[in-house]
């Protein structure tokens, strides 16, 4: 027997459609200069394909190497990057999440302290938002990161519209989605840094790819239960070491519009169409009910915030 067919309600509200370039990286340890060349020639890339937003994977140009006696040197170049990527920007004319970049802040000084940042820059080379990482996964980062800890997750008026930012372990956590979109976010942007070996020997034993499964039963879910769009840039590399991939583009009723290979580098480019999050949102009515004065869940701080 046939289930039966439900005619979902359709938005009539007009909505843009956005061309998207997620880029798949294996960033060179502590080779800084040879992984921004290489991001740069994808982004020029990206803007030959027409694409209006590009997006990098997390750690891209030192990859995560804190051991490495030369590592927070290395982040003390943190300005000159990010300046880079403002220039790149306006000359290829399109909006940039170059992946994180680790910046070294008050260098020899009690207050030293390493954060783990993405940023919006648009295809005119301004800075729209920039977000510190949250949730630091385990001692591999808490050991030598700071968290934004208790600041509020920040949403920005970008010319892609409203847009939230993630870093890879932020993802697990539904609250800071809830956060986002009650504020207004229609697309959630994560650059992230996720292995298949981040999961523990009790894991793998069950399933050796189970960080894939975890990672592509969560974006779709999370598109899904926010409707949003998700933009996931993860770094990829050679077979046999470990790394996920699966950077992809989704969207509700449809899940991934595109994802890449768990090891190999490369780009996707893809047509993200924003009227399947306007018709899933008239559909589920996540944000209208998430707006209700007598809403009964509470997506706030609680204690006051902190500067970073």
């Amino acid at each position: 027997m046939e289930p039966p067919v439900h005619n979902r309600p359709q938005s009539h509200k007009m909505a843009p459609v956005y061309k998207v370039a997620v880029i798949q990286m294996h960033p060179k340890p502590m080779q800084i200069e040879k992984n921004f060349a290489k991001a740069a020639d994808f982004i020029r890339a990206a803007s030959q394909q027409q694409a209006q937003l590009a997006v990098l994977p997390e750690y891209h140009l030192l990859n995560w190497v804190p051991q490495d006696p030369k590592f927070r040197a290395a982040c003390g170049q943190w300005e000159t990057y990010l300046n880079k990527y403002r220039s790149l920007a306006k000359e290829c004319n399109i909006n940039l999440v170059p992946g994180t970049i680790v910046e070294l802040h008050d260098a020899g000084t009690d207050n030293e302290r390493l954060l783990n940042v993405a940023y919006f820059i648009t295809n005119t080379g301004e800075i729209a938002g920039r977000y510190v990482k949250k949730n630091l996964w385990g001692p591999i980062e808490r050991d030598h990161l700071s968290s934004s800890s208790m600041v509020p997750h920040p949403v920005f008026d970008t010319p892609l519209g409203k847009v939230g930012l993630l870093i890879c372990w932020d993802l697990a956590f539904p609250e800071a989605w809830r956060e986002l979109i009650a504020k207004g976010a229609k697309m959630i942007i994560v650059p992230t840094f996720w292995t298949l070996s981040d999961c523990s020997p009790a894991g793998l034993a069950v399933n050796p790819v189970a960080e894939g499964l975890f990672l592509d039963s969560m974006l779709t879910a999370r598109c899904f239960e926010n409707t949003c769009a998700v933009i996931f840039a993860n770094a990829g590399g050679p077979p046999g070491k470990g790394y996920a991939g699966r950077s992809q583009v989704c969207v509700p009723y449809a899940g991934a519009l595109t994802r890449l290979g768990s090891c190999a580098e490369g780009m996707a480019v893809v047509d993200l169409d924003m009227k399947i999050v306007e018709d899933a949102e008239e559909n589920y009515q996540v944000r209208a009910d998430l707006a209700r004065t007598d809403w009964h869940y509470e997506y706030r701080h609680s204690k006051r915030d902190t500067k970073i």
